[in-house]
């Protein structure tokens, strides 16, 4: 859910510890999710979501792509690829290698008994057991463990609370609306950037 200054909101790009399979995941792991992607309305790209697996391992496999134009001139290039796994509801493993205008960034992260460890372009580190990836198609991982960036592996500095079941607002570094259907289900996004323009997820 990705670096000019209009996007500068990596977060953009864009369940606990031992959770069960919570019904949300079961529902994604049978729906596949496409979004087109709007900056002030104008569309600048895609982002989907694609997934596999049973009751006990899920596999979430994202690609983002996204362009912008001044003109007919490219300013802005961005693809961000992602492979995340759950196990039993809980996060076990995410890879992802991002370019931005041709710099690439890369992360590989584990959950193992003694936290989250995470391997990437600015070093290696270990976060909290429960800590999950900010990836927006799961609902579960708000309100509660500590988040870090997919694009980056950085610790998120941001607050999450669910208003109602259905939409989630993100605070902080990053001013995001996530919302979803009855089943659990992503179905949009809204956005600030930091130069003031909007972001939108539309399900297509």
């Amino acid at each position: 859910m990705p670096e000019v200054s209009a996007l500068s909101r990596r977060t953009i790009l864009a369940g606990g510890l031992l959770l069960p399979l919570a019904p949300g995941l079961v529902h994604a792991a049978n729906r596949n999710l496409t979004f087109a992607v709007f900056r002030n309305g104008t569309r600048i790209g895609e982002h989907q979501v694609s997934f596999s697996g049973d009751g006990a391992t899920l596999t979430a496999t994202t690609d983002a792509v996204m362009v912008v134009k001044l003109g007919p001139v490219p300013v802005f290039k961005y693809h961000h690829h992602a492979v995340e796994r759950r196990t039993d509801g809980a996060f076990a493993s995410l890879e992802t290698a991002t370019t931005t205008n041709g710099k690439d960034e890369r992360v590989a992260a584990e959950r193992t008994g003694g936290g989250v460890r995470i391997d990437c372009s600015y070093g290696k580190t270990t976060l909290a057991a429960e800590a999950n990836p900010m990836t927006h198609w799961n609902p579960q991982i708000f309100g509660g463990p500590p988040l870090f960036n997919p694009q980056t592996g950085k610790i998120l500095k941001v607050r999450t609370a669910k208003v109602t079941p259905g939409h989630v607002t993100i605070r902080g570094e990053a001013e995001i609306d996530d919302f979803y259907d009855d089943a659990g289900a992503w179905q949009s996004l809204t956005g600030k950037l930091d130069d003031g323009s909007k972001v939108e997820y539309r399900r297509v």
